[in-house]
């Protein structure tokens, strides 16, 4: 009994936390896609039904990079069937890169804090509120997704990708102490202004782009708080 209470009031909380946010802030997610036509439908019916279920308000930008697959096509069937306010399809005419495509994007934000992930279902929607009430309680300036701490994981990764993650993450650790677990994911959210700064500082475009964001925070001083997922 005493267990259902409590579990009851830390969900109650949790809305009433949501339910500031949704009143007091909007949330920009931006969505590199690149030959994500099988992918994109399932994301952005998640991504809608996980915001609207915790009533924060948002906003959904996918900048495609030229996808050959029809990509851009599945993207304007949802601009049309979701609210225009709600999917903007900001395209770039060839692939240009990771970093580029978030520094396009972000131009084109109007919320006040910005979700990076990608589109090819290896971020779950459902932490999503999870990054912003651990953002809220910590008054982070980043909240950034960890594979690599505590009770974090991965699934479905054959053994040459996990090398390269646990090796990237390892050495950078290593030579950088940056404040944070797992810099190669690409699964975080950032005050604007904050994004606005690191993406000023950063020079890579590629792969490297999300570790730099991180070396670049712990040099700016930038907080940084971590969900596992």
């Amino acid at each position: 009994m005493a267990s259902a209470e409590l579990n009851h009031s830390t969900a109650a909380s949790r809305r009433q936390l949501q339910g500031r946010s949704s009143r007091q802030d909007k949330f920009s997610v931006l969505l590199p896609t690149y030959n994500d036509r099988e992918n994109l439908r399932l994301i952005v019916w998640l991504l809608e039904k996980s915001f609207s279920d915790s009533a924060i308000n948002y906003e959904i930008i996918i900048i495609d990079d030229g996808s050959p697959d029809g990509t851009r096509e599945v993207a304007e069937q949802l601009e049309k069937i979701y609210r225009s306010d709600r999917i903007l399809l900001r395209p770039q005419e060839k692939k240009l890169g990771l970093g580029t495509a978030y520094i396009h994007g972000k131009k084109h934000a109007t919320g006040n804090y910005v979700i990076i992930m990608d589109a090819d279902l290896s971020h779950h929607t459902k932490f999503i509120p999870e990054f912003i009430r651990k953002q809220k309680e910590g008054n982070f300036d980043i909240a950034s997704g960890t594979h690599y701490k505590g009770s974090g994981g991965v699934y479905g990764w054959d053994l040459k990708r996990k090398i390269i993650s646990h090796g990237a993450n390892f050495i950078t650790q290593i030579l950088l102490r940056p404040g944070a677990w797992d810099l190669t994911r690409s699964f975080r959210l950032y005050r604007k202004v904050v994004l606005q700064k690191l993406i000023e500082e950063c020079v890579s475009k590629g792969y490297i782009f999300q570790m730099e964001m991180i070396a670049q925070a712990r040099q700016l001083n930038y907080t940084v708080g971590e969900v596992l997922i």
